[in-house]
């Protein structure tokens, strides 16, 4: 009986402090503007990335990681929304990630950060034209903007 109810209280303790996520803030030297298409990208790969929903004109999507394997249960039965904002800073924008799951076999908000910069790599590798992120509305920008 005393096990059980102390395996209760560690789950719900551990429950409690996995409930709240941690915001990990990541400075680029670009404009958020730039940053933007980057991040929208990222989260359109829909192998990586599930409910996803974002807002343009407060430059923030909430998104749920997929994962292929978590290594214990917590990782199943905890997974929660992770939430991207984009913030200008001077000339610079800040990429704050707020990440609920970071443990054996994932680290959400790293995985995140490293596929938002493969994205930006992407864009600028020579010979291929970058391919902005779609957005309701808006028209290519024409050679020279």
């Amino acid at each position: 009986m005393v096990q059980r109810v102390i395996v209760f209280i560690f789950v719900v303790v551990f429950g409690i402090a996995t409930a709240f996520g941690k915001t990990y803030t990541y400075t680029y030297p670009m404009a958020c503007g730039n940053l933007w298409p980057a991040v929208k990208d990222t989260l359109a790969n829909q192998d990586e990335y599930a409910k996803v929903a974002v807002d343009e004109a407060k430059t923030t999507a909430e998104y749920q990681p997929k994962h292929s394997v978590h290594v214990d249960i917590t990782g199943t039965v905890l997974q929660r929304m992770n939430h991207v904002t984009l913030v200008p800073k001077g000339t610079g924008c800040e990429m704050e990630v707020v990440s609920n799951w970071s443990g054996w076999g994932h680290e959400d908000q790293g995985d995140f950060k490293k596929r938002v910069d493969e994205t930006l790599v992407k864009a600028k590798a020579p010979g291929e034209p970058a391919k902005p992120a779609a957005v309701a509305g808006a028209k290519p920008a024409g050679p020279g903007e």
